[in-house]
């Protein structure tokens, strides 16, 4: 197949490029040129999607079977995509999020539970519900965090950066919200699976780990990655109330219960996670966070150090 991945040079897209070109597929990118492609002889178009009439210059010749949109934010984004390959394409995947379901009582997150219509993630729902309505042959992909190497959201490098410091490791509430990882490369192999399966057009697939992990679950799981004893962590609670933080993030995650069913995919797309939660981890501390050279690099604690200070 030929294949279109908006994006391909960050994070989810150099994993889904590399499952692809893997599988035999003809990859093709688009995006603006910033870093290098991923895997040598994949065809980059360099454009700027948030210009249509940029867009529609540069893509309207093409021809492809299949079109992996992983970075439109907001409807605006996907829209002239869609109106330009509506009718020529045979499949169009969406990434969406679970960030946008509603803050419910009853867990896991399901494909069918009710959207928050407030969530910083609504431009995603709103581009779903145009995939339901445009008549163009669609899947829509809701992960929830998503972990690994190349991963330029500070997640489980959060974790590290404190870990192998030796530092305490500042926890909102008693640390037993719980949530959910998943690696980048078990939700490339997942979205790559939506190919060809005719089960999948016009479904919502939430995307994830198989298992879920409480904030301290997580830390502890962290230190064991870095290679550390659990029981030599130093995890520090506070009520996050009783601080102004202003637009300071002082942890990366939602502080909420956070974890999808991932029965569907696993199901339909005949998919298994690859990665548990430590191999996982041990994967990106090795192959990112130490290689990158991050463990010696200068981290602003300032914030940590103020909690820290009024406890």
């Amino acid at each position: 197949m030929r294949i279109l991945i908006m994006g391909g040079t960050r994070f989810i897209g150099v994993y889904l490029t590399k499952v692809l070109v893997q599988q035999g597929h003809e990859v093709v990118l688009f995006n603006r040129g910033n870093n290098p492609v991923p895997v040598e002889g994949v065809t980059q178009i360099q454009g700027d999607r948030r210009d249509a009439t940029q867009l529609k210059e540069k893509l309207s010749g093409e021809s492809f079977d299949a079109i992996f949109d992983n970075n439109g934010r907001e409807l605006s984004d996907t829209q002239p995509l869609v109106e330009i390959f509506n009718g020529k394409v045979n499949h169009f995947v969406y990434v969406s999020s679970a960030g946008v379901y509603l803050k419910s009582q009853q867990m896991p997150h399901r494909e069918g539970d009710a959207v928050d219509p407030n969530s910083r993630h609504k431009g995603k729902h709103h581009t779903e519900d145009y995939l339901k309505e445009s008549g163009i042959p669609w899947t829509s992909i809701r992960p929830v965090y998503i972990y690994g190497a190349q991963n330029y959201n500070d997640l489980e490098a959060w974790f590290f950066d404190r870990i192998v410091r030796d530092r305490p490791v500042p926890i909102p509430g008693n640390g037993m919200y719980i949530t959910q990882f998943g690696h980048v490369q078990d939700l490339a192999v997942a979205m790559a699976k939506v190919l060809n399966n005719e089960t999948a057009i016009g479904k919502i697939y939430n995307i994830s780990g198989d298992r879920y992990v409480t904030f301290n679950g997580l830390a502890l799981a962290c230190a064991t990655a870095v290679g550390k004893s659990p029981e030599a962590i130093k995890l520090v609670h506070y009520d996050p109330t009783k601080f102004d933080f202003g637009k300071r993030k002082a942890f990366p995650m939602r502080q909420q219960h956070f974890f999808a069913d991932i029965h569907l995919a696993q199901t339909e797309l005949n998919w298994q996670n690859e990665y548990d939660l430590i191999s996982g981890l041990k994967d990106s501390y090795q192959n990112d966070y130490l290689a990158s050279g991050r463990n010696h690099s200068e981290i602003d604690f300032s914030l940590d150090d103020e909690i820290l200070g009024k406890i």
